[in-house]
């Protein structure tokens, strides 16, 4: 257990609803997305996922594990989901169904991982916005291996990633899901199209600001017009160094992008950002919609300090992870001022329920006391 944390007021900031186009979330912790290797080899997602989201359910907001578009876009790390199937979006309907049993409301991200695939993961080319590779080792089947350089992606292949966006997140609304989440961070394929280091390219996706931000603008206006804005977020990270991302440029792409999709009114803008640097400020100004901050901190979240955001109005929401992975009644605890489990490092990418759906809430170790 860890020392006793922040207890929140019944009336504090962070536990009023708030409206994010159609869905309301009854607080303002959200589920921050966070991979955990447990699906199956077809990116099926796991028999246990329905129960381990379930169980936290509530949180304002889940935002689900990124999942690919397309079989192409996986191949970052092995055993991640997709919902590019039939199969898959029966899984994904499952899972909604289980979360708003609960009462929980769930948006599922999606991703392509672009030059963060190794191929003997994908079994596909690796492929980027520019042939420039990635300084990582990764798991891959045969032990770990460096990642390959990757090629640059076409044209005609951009359009058809757009496309890859739209159909999936049809299939996650039609699987009953409250809406999608874009992922355009952590040194992925659209966080890669936007960094001026990562993507060189000459031709209409390439160069300028404007030009860099055009592929996640693309993606996030196909799917609005799919879905709806209402049930549409987006993620980024500026200046995010994750899978060797480097960005000399960390305003330019982000304002331009915002400036493009601004007049859609999707749902809300997810950043992964230090409020301590200078790109929080200009992003936080420039974006006049719901904007929800996960500070990315592996150390713990400073529960007193988010409260202090929602409250001056810096904020509108907190994406909280791995405090939430591990505390499925989080918002219990915060309440009472209880203590939190301590995240098990050593199981977040191991297979099968320890360190997934065992964590234990405060009801079940009173009843464990009491045995």
């Amino acid at each position: 257990m860890t020392s006793q944390p922040f207890r929140l007021a019944p009336d504090a900031a962070l536990l009023k609803p708030l409206q994010l186009g159609a869905t309301e979330a009854s607080n303002r912790i959200f589920m921050a997305p966070l991979t955990r290797s447990r699906a199956q080899s077809d990116g099926t997602p796991s028999d246990l996922a329905a129960a381990y989201y379930s169980q936290r359910a509530s949180a304002g907001i889940i935002v689900s594990e990124a999942t690919a578009v397309c079989e192409q876009a996986n191949g970052a790390y092995m055993n991640t989901p997709g919902i590019y199937t039939d199969r898959h979006q029966s899984v994904w309907a499952e899972i909604a169904s289980a979360v708003h049993a609960e009462g929980g409301k769930m948006f599922v991200q999606l991703w392509h991982v672009g030059r963060m695939a190794h191929p003997e993961i994908s079994g596909f080319d690796v492929v980027a916005p520019s042939a420039i590779a990635a300084d990582v080792v990764t798991h891959t089947p045969s032990g770990k291996q460096q990642l390959t350089v990757p090629r640059a992606l076409r044209i005609d292949e951009i359009e058809s990633i757009v496309g890859q966006f739209r159909s999936a997140a049809r299939r996650a609304v039609d699987a009953g899901m409250d809406g999608v989440e874009i992922h355009s961070a952590n040194g992925y394929l659209l966080h890669e199209f936007l960094s001026d280091v990562t993507n060189i390219r000459t031709d209409a996706y390439g160069g300028s600001p404007e030009n860099r931000a055009r592929l996640t603008a693309e993606v996030i206006e196909a799917v609005a017009d799919e879905i709806g804005a209402e049930r549409v977020g987006v993620r980024i990270s500026p200046g995010n160094t994750a899978g060797d991302m480097r960005e000399n440029d960390t305003v330019g792409a982000y304002e331009a992008l915002l400036n493009r999709i601004t007049p859609l009114g999707i749902a809300y803008l997810h950043v992964l950002i230090d409020p301590a640097v200078r790109a929080f400020g200009v992003i936080r100004a420039l974006w006049p919609g719901t904007f929800v901050l996960n500070t990315g901190r592996a150390s713990g979240t400073d529960f007193s300090q988010l409260e202090s955001y929602v409250q001056w109005g810096a904020i509108s929401a907190a994406a909280v992870g791995r405090t939430f992975l591990a505390n499925p009644d989080l918002i219990d605890r915060l309440v009472l001022g209880a203590e939190l489990n301590e995240p098990d490092v050593a199981t977040f990418y191991a297979p099968g329920p320890v360190g997934y759906i065992d964590y234990p809430t405060l009801t079940e170790v009173e009843q464990q006391k009491s045995a």
